[in-house]
């Protein structure tokens, strides 16, 4: 019977959310999963299979695709040099060759085209030109999973840091009342992704999924965390002084006056929400509820 399962090669499956979508099409039972890395001896039992694949090896890429029914795609901005749109280009072409049916892209929301030019965060728009590609390659089925504002964000690269005053808390270039920032477990994507690999006559259609676990402002992060038990703090300060506090600063306050201006989804996203929820069959995780069972100010803070 397992033979009759159709091969799904999920890329960076090291990563967050390659993990989380090999583990949810594990759990679903309904595929054969080739987990893809550039280490796979590192990492033998990652995927019932276990793959090299490399963007910037575009050669490797082929023989990682091939025989797969469906694709999850994901880039990484943040890796040193990391050209976006070259990395996915490569990588959906090589999907095409390989004959690949379905193509998962994990995107994000075009600020250049939200706010008209106004600004800049590449690290968004960037994935979100990337969708143009995948339609245009014309696979069968092809599916936007959009990522939240990662709740792990909150022990990692926005962890509480000490302030001046001794406290633990944030000093952000940001209104805290405003309601702006769509989060999320990101764990809980691969949900999505099963689901949409799993029913493309639903989500197949370059429809875009939204992971949303709650719709908050920065005070009510804050306060939510304050009543588990914190002590912490924010204060709002001028983006040209949060600029000159650590390098890529800028490019963190230019994402949040996105935020504040837009929203991090840009636009009312309740159907497409609602949609997401639907194709994962599961209601994704509170905010309330994901800090009770793992937040904890880190040790430096």
């Amino acid at each position: 019977m397992s033979n009759a399962k159709k091969l799904i090669a999920v890329v960076g499956a090291t990563g967050q959310q390659g993990g989380a979508v090999v583990r949810a099409l594990q759990a679903s039972g309904q595929f054969k999963v080739r987990a893809l890395t550039r280490n796979p001896d590192k990492h033998p039992t990652l995927g019932d299979e276990v793959a090299l694949a490399d963007f910037n090896r575009p050669e490797t890429l082929e023989a990682a695709f091939a025989g797969a029914h469906g694709v999850f795609l994901v880039t990484n901005a943040w890796e040193a040099d990391a050209n976006e749109l070259k990395q996915a280009t490569a990588a959906i072409n090589a999907a095409k060759g390989a004959g690949v049916e379905h193509v998962i892209w994990s995107t994000l929301p075009n600020v250049e085209a939200i706010s008209h030019g106004k600004i800049n965060v590449p690290h968004f728009t960037d994935k979100a030109k990337v969708e143009r590609l995948v339609s245009d390659a014309g696979f069968a089925y092809r599916t936007f999973v959009v990522a939240p504002f990662y709740y792990q964000n909150l022990l990692g690269a926005m962890a509480p840091q000490k302030q001046a005053d001794g406290t633990a808390g944030w000093a952000l270039p940001l209104d805290p009342e405003r309601r702006v920032i769509h989060m999320g477990d990101i764990n809980e994507l691969g949900r999505i992704v099963a689901g949409a690999f799993a029913q493309p006559e639903l989500a197949g259609n370059g429809e875009h999924l939204p992971l949303v676990g709650d719709f908050l402002s920065f005070n009510e992060v804050v306060a939510t965390l304050n009543s588990q038990g914190n002590n912490l703090s924010f204060q709002q300060v001028p983006r040209e002084v949060f600029a000159g506090w650590f390098p890529g600063a800028d490019d963190v306050a230019a994402m949040l006056a996105y935020f504040e201006a837009h929203t991090y989804l840009g636009s009312d996203s309740r159907e497409a929400i609602a949609l997401a929820n639907k194709v994962a069959g599961h209601q994704p995780t509170k905010f309330s509820a994901w800090a009770k069972a793992n937040f904890a100010i880190p040790a430096t803070a």
